[in-house]
């Protein structure tokens, strides 16, 4: 069969969705979505395949080499793309080992202190942080969003705070609500129960826009310091070299998933926002993530636990 009818044929038999991490988590969740939405689709079963291990390295790796024939495509993530390759050097390039299809979803980060601390706006928590040297931020771990976002906060406000990094996401916000820190910049799916409840406060968060969830939360940004902007998102790639028609006809198959309000109402229980753009707000997307991420790094001095 020539490539021009193997094109149009496609596709021909199940699509495997290779998975970063293992089963439960958010990136593992938002794949599961995607491959039920596009088994729908496009008339072929889109079957899930979890690869962990090597901080994500090991499933990015795998889809970078293999065919580029639209039938082995990545979650793919902030993490992997543009955090990753300034924490450790991986057998892959963000830019010229994949095709960009859909950013499927993304999510900011919002700063969450105990509601104790007293303090009610970013610029009471900066002044705070320069009157008192002794204070301190939780962590998801060494080279998190979380870590990173923190780090380029605190260049950004010219304040400097004792980084105590946790085990994932769920140790840190516990340690936040006991008032052993004093600041988290967590995903706000773990963050605005607890501000819900009167726990903790959130003062500000990371994004471009507000968070839905929080409208009357004011960015990092409009709270007037600048230069600072970071989120986390899933999508999806293909291996460098997949046919651009068949790239095309994935994100075009994405694209009304985050019109649809059964869809729309899962990713709200994971707590991240819609988004199922395509190749080229994509691969913008992952340009512009690159340096960011790389500066925190180098402030961070962020290793691989």
């Amino acid at each position: 069969m020539s490539v021009a009818r193997a094109q149009e044929a496609w596709p021909d038999r199940p699509i495997r969705l290779v998975v970063p991490f293992a089963p439960g988590g958010v990136t593992d969740s938002i794949g599961r979505l995607s491959a039920e939405w596009l088994s729908n689709r496009l008339g072929k079963p889109v079957v899930v395949e979890n690869r962990s291990g090597g901080n994500g390295s090991i499933a990015t790796e795998f889809v970078a080499a293999s065919r580029p024939d639209g039938y082995t495509l990545l979650v793919a993530s902030a993490s992997q793309f543009a955090v990753l390759p300034a924490l450790t050097p991986v057998r892959y390039d963000p830019v010229q080992s994949f095709a960009p299809i859909s950013i499927v979803a993304s999510n900011p980060f919002a700063l969450a202190v105990p509601a104790k601390l007293g303090v009610s706006n970013l610029q009471e928590f900066v002044a705070l942080a320069k009157r008192d040297d002794t204070l301190n931020y939780a962590s998801a771990g060494n080279g998190s969003g979380s870590h990173l976002t923190m780090a380029l906060f605190l260049r950004r406000a010219g304040i400097e705070m004792q980084h105590v990094p946790y085990r994932g996401g769920g140790p840190a916000t516990q340690d936040l609500l006991a008032g052993r820190v004093a600041a988290y910049f967590g995903n706000p799916a773990e963050v605005v129960p607890q501000a819900q409840g009167g726990t903790v406060r959130i003062i500000a968060t990371s994004g471009s826009t507000r968070v839905p969830e929080l409208p009357d939360v004011p960015t990092v940004a409009e709270q007037g310091v600048a230069g600072l902007v970071t989120e986390t998102w899933n999508g999806l790639a293909a291996p460098a070299g997949t046919p651009p028609a068949v790239v095309a006809r994935i994100a075009e198959a994405m694209r009304p998933a985050c019109q649809d309000a059964a869809f729309r109402a899962s990713l709200a229980r994971l707590g991240v926002d819609p988004v199922c753009n395509g190749p080229a707000e994509m691969g913008a997307r992952v340009a512009a993530d690159l340096p960011v991420w790389k500066e925190a790094v180098q402030i961070s001095g962020a290793t691989l636990d």
